[in-house]
């Protein structure tokens, strides 16, 4: 069985950053791409930021230029550090990462951390 559980989440002002923290536990498992989605009140969920095993990384439009994920292999945790945040990034944050056990792979997600950036 493994587990993500993520970390960092919390209220900051408009402008200021904060560092999302998540970590893969369990056993007998590798690691493949990990990531982060957000969902806001009222909207779908939408991917901020994934890193793939080999560092290759993908950001949404919406965040570039002012988010970095990032990732420890040694720890099979993944961070997502962002900046000069916004109102509208308020949302739960979901770590996300596709693991493999023997042959077969499984998408596990965190349960979610909240966000909220006051204007």
């Amino acid at each position: 069985q493994v587990q993500l559980v993520e970390s960092g989440g919390g209220l900051v002002q408009a402008g200021g950053s904060l560092r999302l923290s998540c970590a893969a536990s369990g056993s007998s498992f590798s690691i493949g791409t990990m990531g982060w989605d957000r969902q806001a009140p009222g909207k779908q969920r939408e991917l901020v930021a994934s890193i793939s095993s080999g560092g290759s990384t993908n950001y949404a439009d919406s965040v570039k230029g002012r988010c970095t994920i990032s990732r420890d292999n040694a720890k099979n945790t993944v961070y997502l550090q962002m900046n000069n945040l916004e109102p509208e990034d308020t949302a739960v944050y979901y770590c996300n990462a596709n693991i493999y056990v023997l042959i077969k792979d499984y998408d596990y997600w965190g349960q979610g951390t909240q966000v909220t950036v006051s204007s």
